[in-house]
């Protein structure tokens, strides 16, 4: 619980905010910023329309055109734009089967792996055969096994509780829990020689479908990508320049980030068609056997690797006092398909700002410090335009990046949902009390968030969902990731299209247009307020409630190092915040800023996680088992994960190890706040 000092210490900070943004000599441009007069519903239909015409995989001739239009709009829009291209190892189809034998008397059924073409679109013959990115070529067989979302509690089930030998059979899974490369790690694991992943009606069906409803068609695939690294695999920690060194295809199996299992995705009426043949006991809570078998399936995949171009589409406004200070906001443009929601509708709402920018611009407006507007490419196969840029960007970021924002899947449906690095909370809640809701006239975006709990949930960045990643987890730059609505039925299917927008998720555009204003207005702030806009206090008490989850572990684990090095944290937190009142000079406005930016960078260690050294930040990192998944302390969560199958001596003394590491990161952070040498 957080103690009455720090809560008085929040709330001043907060009110302090509020005053300091109203009070801002640039509020005025602010305000026109979110004027009707500057936002264009109509244009962003527009955008986006243009931008999902065709199929836009990463590596194809249409995604460079989608890339040619990106730049188009920031040039009219009066930035700065370059293309900055790397060339990186990419996977498609080239051949893929799925042959079920029911029984040893049955004829084999050779299942149609097609998803039904809705509408009359005349790209449809570009849209690729469903695979999933990165997967293993290779042709097994074997019983199938039910092994439901796929989960480390699911294979446990299946051999602890139900005694079933996984080892040689063919796992089908169902999506809508953790990342399907892991679930391809986790069936390889137990001992499977492939996977089939399908979506369940379950969880995106129902019993109308698109186009007259929003859910996923039986024949609809959700694709992706299976590697669990991110960047270029052949480039890991370097960026994929031309002529640069690469490893061997032989030396990125042995990475420990490739599959090592061939899978496919598969559409819910194909593996209705499998779990016909699976027989067996059901486990609690479920409704199929789980098997093995007595149904045989053949999995034959094979794939084509290639280095392809890819680029990202660079946009700058030049900041007028501070230029070597960068606000960076991005959005990827690759599409597995068309990708109305994913990513496109997050392209719209660049675009939109880049032009309310440029209309700003032209009523006199500069920015105190440069903002970077970023599109990324290639991001669906494993965050890698983002993550070549920082990597080769590393050095410049680390001293010169106030913040990274993203948005991706900007628009699905209604209800705002945002998640950052926690000193960025307080910045987020008020740009959203200045936001009309765009479902509700009636109350602002802040007042809908809140609902009737009277607090809003803020969720943290520590999976790799989406590009922040590169930012957070491996340079320390603080960051945000926002949107409306949340998972949507045909994520990563053919029928993410501009239909299914205008339909289902944003018929009017007016979800886009908030999305883009307070996006927008959270930028404009980090660029144009004389002091960082960063509270430190609200990254303590996170951080409070993470290491209190620790002491509930038991096993003689002493949190105590980690406590007190929050509670300093807390102290140069409040005490930075009593400097910013009535400070004065720009060189000492220079050095605050610098120690509330650099305050983030304090949290990373050059080893980075244990066997995941990419990884640097060791507050926010993604969970072993699962990359979607965010956790706070992902090293001390590897260990205690090993720990508890292991339980030994020396895995809960590494428990321990991981959890000093942790505190003397804080500690850093907390040195760096407080701005002077011991």
């Amino acid at each position: 619980m957080m103690s009455k000092s720090t809560a008085l210490a929040f709330i001043i900070a907060a009110l302090s905010y509020s005053f300091l943004f109203s009070s801002s000599p640039k509020h005025h441009y602010h305000e026109l910023f979110l004027s009707a007069s500057f936002s264009d519903n109509a244009s962003v239909a527009l955008n986006l329309r243009t931008l999902t015409r065709r199929p836009h995989v990463a590596g194809t001739a249409a995604n460079a055109e989608a890339a040619e239009y990106v730049r188009s709009v920031f040039t009219s829009s009066s930035l700065k734009s370059h293309v900055v291209a790397y060339q990186v190892s990419l996977t498609y189809p080239f051949h893929r089967s799925l042959v079920l034998t029911p029984t040893e008397s049955a004829n084999p059924i050779t299942l149609e792996l097609e998803q039904e073409q809705v509408g009359d679109s005349p790209y449809a013959d570009e849209v690729m055969p469903t695979f999933h990115g990165y997967a293993k070529s290779g042709n097994v067989s074997g019983p199938v096994v039910y092994a439901n979302y796929g989960r480390v509690e699911d294979f446990v089930r299946l051999k602890k509780e139900m005694g079933v030998n996984v080892s040689g059979a063919v796992v089908i899974a169902r999506y809508g829990q953790i990342y399907r490369g892991d679930i391809v790690q986790n069936a390889y694991e137990a001992g499977a020689v492939g996977v089939v992943i399908y979506t369940d009606k379950r969880d995106y069906g129902g019993d109308e479908w698109f186009p007259e409803s929003r859910r996923m068609p039986p024949s609809g695939v959700q694709v992706g990508t299976v590697y669990n690294g991110l960047g270029d695999p052949t480039t890991p920690g370097w960026a994929s320049v031309e002529g640069c060194e690469r490893l061997s295809d032989e030396a990125v199996e042995l990475s420990g980030d490739a599959p090592l299992i061939p899978s496919l995705p598969v559409s819910a009426a194909d593996a209705e068609v499998i779990l016909k043949t699976v027989f067996g006991d059901v486990a609690d809570g479920d409704v199929y056997p789980v098997g093995p078998g007595p149904g045989i399936l053949n999995l034959s995949y094979t794939g084509e690797t290639v280095i392809a171009k890819i680029e990202n589409v660079i946009g700058v406004v030049q900041g007028e006092e501070e230029p070597d200070r960068y606000v960076i906001l991005g959005n990827h443009r690759d599409a597995w398909t068309y990708g109305a929601v994913d990513p496109n509708s997050g392209t719209a709402v660049l675009l939109e700002i880049a032009q309310r920018l440029d209309k700003l611009q032209k009523r006199g407006w500069k920015p105190r410090r440069t903002i970077i507007l970023c599109n990324w490419d290639a991001e669906e196969y494993a965050l890698i335009g983002s993550t070549e840029w920082v990597e080769e960007n590393r050095e410049m970021l680390s001293s010169r990046a106030v913040a990274y924002m993203n948005v991706d899947c900007a628009v699905s449906g209604p209800g705002f949902h945002a998640s950052t690095t926690p000193q960025l909370d307080e910045l987020i809640k008020l740009a959203a009390q200045e936001v009309q809701d765009p479902d509700n006239a009636t109350q602002t975006i802040y007042d809908s968030w809140i609902g009737s709990g009277n607090s809003v949930v803020i969720g943290r960045l520590g999976g790799t969902g989406s590009d922040y990643a590169s930012f957070v987890q491996h340079v320390g730059v603080s960051a945000v990731d926002m949107r409306f609505g949340g998972g949507y039925p045909v994520y990563h299917s053919i029928y993410d299209d501009f239909t299914w927008m205008e339909k289902f998720g944003d018929p009017m555009f007016q979800r886009h247009v908030a999305m883009a204003s307070v996006f927008g207005l959270v930028a404009l702030r980090l660029a144009d307020e004389e002091v960082l806009p960063f509270n430190y206090i609200t990254y303590a008490s996170e951080l409070k409630k993470s290491a209190e989850d620790l002491e509930k572990l038991g096993h003689t684990i002493d949190v105590s190092p980690l406590i007190k090095s929050i509670e300093d944290l807390s102290t140069s937190a409040q005490g930075i915040n009593k400097e910013k009142e009535g400070i004065k000079g720009a060189l000492k406005v220079r050095e605050i800023n610098d120690r509330l930016m650099m305050a983030e960078r304090a949290m990373t260690d050059r080893d980075g996680l244990s066997e995941r050294p990419w990884y640097k930040h060791l507050v926010y990192g993604p969970s072993k088992y699962d990359d979607y998944g965010s956790k706070s302390f992902p090293g001390v969560d590897d260990a205690i994960e090993n720990a508890k199958k292991l339980n030994t001596k020396a895995s809960w003394e590494n428990v321990q190890h991981q959890i000093w590491r942790v505190s003397r990161a804080v500690r850093q952070a907390s040195l760096v706040l407080k701005g002077e040498l011991r």
